[in-house]
């Protein structure tokens, strides 16, 4: 079964004596999934706006702070607060229990704290190898459900649901159900990696390498919670060697392709553009659409992706533009603006020193080479 998940899209034989296993043997911990993302803005009424848009619902909102949910149970998913840059500001994931934070404060010397009031649980704040901040939480308050967009039935098949009902999917926001995913660059890619394989337990699903270059190693991982025999999404955090260290995008998880490209249709009209899409992916196999936010952070609607329990190991494939999507319109200039193009990486790599880790020293150079 494992063998069949990856058929005809990743080598025959996963991964190669002496290369990278994608997994570390004895964890920290085993955190449970992706809790939320934290970003500093300029303008928070008009974050509001887009928030609406994009299909967020709002928890709570002061002055200086504003908390985006899906219609899933579960916390908010996006932290918005004021601040004098719009930026990433981190990420945070769920511990599977409180004993977990206890281990996790052992071994990396930072304090169990509580997070918030005092009724909303506990903390461990870290940073990655990359410098990015991460919180692991457990005890937070979990909202309950909200009513959410409904799938389509579909005449497909032998069995044909609708029967004397027509099909009109409202051109309205793509309700947001729940945060997928994160995808970040790090100029200390295999540093970053094993940090989040040894320290919080996740597993790679996918590894990308540069064409014909694949004895240098992976050079992107799309990395997922091991919750051993229970399926978790493709990739809840997925990272690729560049120059910088910075935030590329995260992805939110809807209906299905109807609410996605009648979304779309909405988000065009208030006069957004669509960076690329509406399409599938090859790693993963999401339908997607990418947006850009009034601060040019670019935000992912998907559905239908890929689920995978801790059998399946490591896919290894060629990086390449050509390959992000299995259909779908062919990728933009704009996408690729944040995005590891194998051109972009294989400069990146006139800079490396060791274990696919950028040289500082060489960065500038490497950087002025790529903006001509």
């Amino acid at each position: 079964m494992a063998d069949a998940a990856h058929a005809g899209l990743h080598s025959e034989r996963g991964a190669r004596r002496h290369e990278h296993p994608g997994r570390a043997l004895d964890p920290v911990i085993k955190v449970l999934d992706l809790a939320w993302l934290e970003f500093d803005k300029t303008d928070l009424p008009r974050a509001a706006s887009f928030a609406h848009d994009f299909g967020f619902s709002v928890a709570d909102r002061t002055g200086e702070l504003l908390r985006l949910r899906g219609s899933f149970p579960g916390a908010p998913c996006v932290v918005l607060r004021r601040g004098p840059v719009s930026r990433f500001a981190g990420l945070a994931f769920h511990a599977a229990e409180r004993g977990d934070l206890v281990r996790l404060a052992a071994a990396t010397g930072s304090p169990v704290r509580r997070f918030g009031d005092a009724d909303e649980g506990e903390v461990v704040n870290l940073r990655d190898p990359s410098g990015f901040a991460v919180r692991v939480v457990h005890g937070v308050p979990v909202l309950p459900g909200l009513p959410g967009q409904q799938a389509h039935a579909l005449n497909f098949g032998v069995d044909r649901p609708r029967v004397n009902r027509t099909q009109r999917p409202a051109r309205e926001p793509a309700r947001v159900q729940r945060l997928g995913h994160v995808v970040l660059e790090t100029p200390v890619f295999r540093r970053a990696l094993d940090w989040y394989l040894d320290v919080l337990g996740l597993i790679t699903s996918d590894f990308l390498f540069l064409p014909g270059q694949r004895d240098r190693g992976p050079t992107m991982a799309f990395l997922r919670c091991d919750r051993g025999s229970e399926p978790a999404d493709h990739h809840t955090l997925a990272m690729h060697l560049g120059p910088t260290t910075q935030y590329v995008h995260s992805a939110y998880q809807v209906a299905d392709l109807d609410a996605i490209a009648a979304g779309g249709e909405y988000l065009t009209e208030q006069g957004y553009r669509r960076v690329w899409g509406i399409g599938r992916h090859v790693q993963g196999s999401q339908i997607f659409d990418y947006w850009h936010d009034p601060d040019r952070l670019m935000v992912e609607h998907f559905a239908d992706g890929d689920l995978f329990d801790s059998s399946v190991e490591p896919g290894w494939a060629s990086m390449s533009a050509s390959g992000l999507s299995q259909w779908g319109p062919p990728v933009t200039r704009r996408f690729l603006g944040n995005t590891p193009s194998p051109d972009r990486v294989r400069s990146a790599l006139r800079a490396l020193r060791a274990d696919n880790e950028l040289d500082p020293a060489r960065l500038l150079g490497l950087m002025k080479a790529m903006s001509t």
